[in-house]
């Protein structure tokens, strides 16, 4: 069964994590999707109680991880060739250390999203600059 990492493709972390997975993590067809870009997907994650603006998901099947539990899936399966997943796989395989050092990477992805100019919440309208009306 394909497994599918949605994430938000506006953060350079969340992107460059995706990407690196993809490319390098072990997981044969795996499947990495642009939340952000695809409104009808983030949609119907929203309808299912996932929130992208809370994190990213891993769907298999009829089955779905969200933010924590979605990274701690997706880590506990590569295989990595590369140092870094290597590291994170060793980081965030276990549910119980990623739900607490999942408050990081959502940290991250704040400040990341904060200097591109984006919302954190990709249904959100972009923020005005300051001083700009």
């Amino acid at each position: 069964m394909t497994l599918v990492l949605v994430y938000d493709g506006g953060c350079p972390f969340c992107s460059h994590f995706a990407l690196r997975s993809e490319l390098v993590g072990g997981l044969p067809g795996l499947e990495i999707r642009d939340g952000r870009a695809d409104h009808a997907l983030r949609a119907e994650l929203k309808r299912r109680g996932l929130d992208l603006a809370r994190g990213a998901v891993v769907l298999e099947g009829d089955q779905a991880w969200h933010g924590a539990e979605a990274i701690a899936q997706l880590c506990s399966r590569l295989r990595p060739s590369d140092p870094l997943l290597a590291l994170l796989r060793r980081l965030f395989a276990a549910p119980p250390q990623a739900r607490r050092l999942y408050p990081l990477l959502l940290w991250a992805r704040r400040q990341a999203l904060q200097w591109k100019g984006l919302p954190e919440d990709p249904d959100q309208g972009v923020p005005r600059q300051a001083g700009k009306r």
